[in-house]
Parts: C-alpha cells; sequence; structure tokens
C-alpha cells in the first residue's frame, strides 16, 4: 500500500472537507450526523448547545433546534453515551453490549466493574424493575439499594444509580430515553432502540472505524478510544505530513479534491478541533476550553468558539448569549493572524448571521480592530 506524504495544507484540507466546513453545504441535519457520526449532547449554552452550534456552523441558519428535538422524539436519532447518533448505527454497537465486560482476557479495570456489578445485582434488578414499571425516569427517581458503594477519586465517588446507569447502558440494558429540562431521563433499552439485528463485532468495529475516518478525514492510528471518537484501526490508507513526526490514517477518497473554503466559527467541542494535538500538529493551532478556569486566567474567554477561515484557524470569538438581555454580546475577537479586509468581512458576516439564528440583536463591545 503506497505511503501518502502530504504538506500541511493538503492534511488541513482533507480535515476541513470529511467535516463538511469547506464552501459545499450539506443537504440537512440527517445528512450532517450520518456523514460525523455523531454530535456530541453538552447541554453548555454560552451560545448555544454545542449540538445545535456545530449543526449550524455545517447547515448555516435555516438549521433549527427544533430539528434535533423531533429527531431524537421520533428515534431517527439516539443518544448513547452523550453522543447523539444515528439510530441505523445502533447496530453497530448491541454485539459489543451482549459481550459487556468484553472479551477475555479482561483488563484490571474491567475486572473491577464486573465485580462491583455482581455485587449489586440486587440494585441492578431494582432499578430495571423501577424502570420497566415507572419509566423513563431521571437519576434521582431511580433507588440506590447498592450493598457496594462506587468508589473513585474523582467526581463519581459514591455516586452508585449514576455508575449503574452508565454500565447498564453499556451492557445494552438501560438506554436514554429524552430530557426533561436539562435532565437526562432513562428507561429500558428495549423501549427505545430500534429492534434490528446486531452486527457482528468485527465487522461493527470495521465499520465504525471507515466512518469514523471518512468523517474526520486524516487522523493519527491511536489505540482504542474509551471515547468512541477518534479509534479507527486499520482503515484507509498510511500518510506522512510534512514538518509532523509520525505516521497518519487518511481516508483516500479525500485526496486529490478540489478545496474551497469559507469562513465558520466552531463549537469547542467540534470534531475539527476536539483532538488538540492534531489541531496543534496540522493547524498549529493554540486552543483550550476555558470555561473551567478561574475567570482571571483565562486568554480567550469561558467558552470561545474557533474561527475558520478557508484552510486555516484564525482566531476565536468571545462571545456570550445573554438571553434574558435579547443580544448576542461579542466581547472580543482574537486574532491569531492580521484580518485581511476580505477576513473580516466574511467573519463579521458570520457574527451577524450567528445572532440571527440565535433571535439575538448583536452587541459588539471594542474589538481592537
Amino acid at each position: 500500500m503506497a505511503l501518502h506524504e502530504l504538506s500541511r495544507a493538503d492534511a488541513r484540507r482533507v480535515a476541513i472537507r470529511a467535516q463538511l466546513l469547506d464552501a459545499r453545504r450539506p443537504d440537512g441535519l440527517l445528512d450532517v450526523v450520518r456523514h460525523l457520526t455523531l454530535l456530541q449532547h453538552d447541554q453548555t449554552a454560552a451560545v448555544a448547545p454545542s449540538a445545535d452550534l456545530i449543526a449550524w456552523s455545517r447547515l448555516g441558519s435555516d438549521y433549527s433546534p427544533r430539528e434535533l428535538a423531533g429527531a431524537l422524539t421520533d428515534r431517527t436519532l439516539i443518544e448513547l453515551h452523550g453522543m447523539v447518533r444515528p439510530a441505523e448505527d445502533l447496530a453497530l454497537y448491541t454485539a459489543d453490549m451482549a459481550e459487556w465486560p468484553g472479551p477475555g482476557p479482561l483488563r484490571g479495570w474491567q475486572e473491577a466493574h464486573l465485580r462491583w456489578l455482581e455485587a449489586n445485582d440486587a440494585c441492578r434488578l431494582d432499578v430495571l424493575h423501577r424502570l420497566g414499571s415507572d419509566g423513563p425516569l431521571a437519576a434521582r427517581d431511580l433507588p440506590d439499594t447498592c450493598a457496594v458503594p462506587w468508589r473513585s477519586t474523582g467526581w463519581s465517588n459514591n455516586r452508585n444509580v449514576g455508575k449503574l446507569l452508565d454500565i447498564l447502558v453499556l451492557r445494552g440494558e438501560v438506554a436514554m430515553s429524552g430530557w426533561r429540562g436539562r435532565v437526562r431521563l432513562w428507561d429500558l433499552a428495549e423501549r427505545v432502540y430500534p429492534d434490528e439485528p446486531s452486527i457482528p463485532v468485527g465487522e461493527a468495529r470495521r465499520r465504525r472505524d471507515t466512518s469514523r475516518l471518512r468523517s474526520l478525514g486524516i487522523t493519527r492510528p491511536w489505540p482504542e478510544c474509551s471515547n468512541d471518537s477518534s479509534e479507527v484501526g486499520e482503515a484507509g490508507e498510511p500518510a506522512v505530513v510534512e514538518g509532523v513526526k509520525g505516521r497518519w490514517r487518511v481516508d483516500p477518497a479525500q485526496l486529490g479534491q478540489p478545496f474551497s473554503g469559507r469562513a465558520a466559527l466552531l463549537s469547542p467541542l467540534d470534531r475539527l478541533v476536539f483532538d488538540r494535538r492534531r489541531l496543534a500538529e496540522l493547524f498549529e493551532f493554540d486552543y483550550q476550553l476555558e470555561m473551567y478556569k478561574p475567570a482571571a486566567q483565562r486568554r480567550w474567554g469561558y467558552f470561545a468558539l474557533p474561527i475558520l477561515y478557508g484552510d486555516r484557524l484564525v482566531g476565536k470569538l468571545d462571545a456570550t448569549a445573554d438571553r434574558a438581555a435579547g443580544v448576542l454580546r461579542v466581547d472580543e475577537v482574537h486574532q491569531d493572524v492580521t484580518f485581511t479586509r476580505s477576513m473580516t468581512a466574511a467573519i463579521d458576516q458570520e457574527i451577524k448571521d450567528l445572532a440571527s439564528w440565535l433571535g439575538l440583536d448583536l452587541m459588539l463591545a471594542d474589538s481592537g480592530r
């Protein structure tokens, strides 16, 4: 198999086209989700919920959040592990669910999870019974009858029901069925998931790898990732990128294609920027989501949106949707490169479109431009 030799510009353009962020616009929300394979359903809404912002970045202001809500309600799309996915893709995961905690030999953490679940099987049955009779329910409405508490050095310590639900989702017994405001609702998986036959584990993983690489365009051949967003196995073909150490996997269908870029404002959780190492290596772009930092330590803002122009990431937009005041407040446009007149015009238009899509008036602070 030939080793593809790419410049950084080549690699960036492959990634941008694969993420549907070039000048072509996809046809609709389902096309976007099917191609990207997932939308992260994060409820942080400093500007807009990330899934909606990602859809808007691709589709423009014709997209309405009601489309996503409707697709989740009619189960055209489903939520699995915090990711919105096409319902037909569930068949790529159910064989793994049936094998939980995985084929042997098990790793230490897998054995620990299995032992904890076995020790709390009575609680598992209580939860399934309660969901069966009264579901869908919020986690707080489910009984915590765990005999052995969940121990962790992190935020999940002693959060027994939450951890149990995580495991029952992995086992295919429980599924996220919807939202009550900002609270997730849970139900028996058989009442949420489509009744489709499973695809064998090996074939399912091959298909997932191929779909992920098609959505990313180019990525590192990482070992298997627990967040199920970057692992591509042997999909695609090997590549090297000029000026970057190491090997990559590239989708050959993306090579040699014409490229026409545009301006776009991206969610901090957008898959174009989510892999910070790839972001630094291919785009030479310094970025962090700073919402968890004290305000005095932030360089770009609480929920700064990366700014794409053509085949480069050129800055960050520090903006907040103040819905009570009815405004999209733009505190600063951080320029990583000096904006040309045409860049400024295109980026300003995206900011205006964002405010219009949100149904807010635009309030600009002095950006220093």
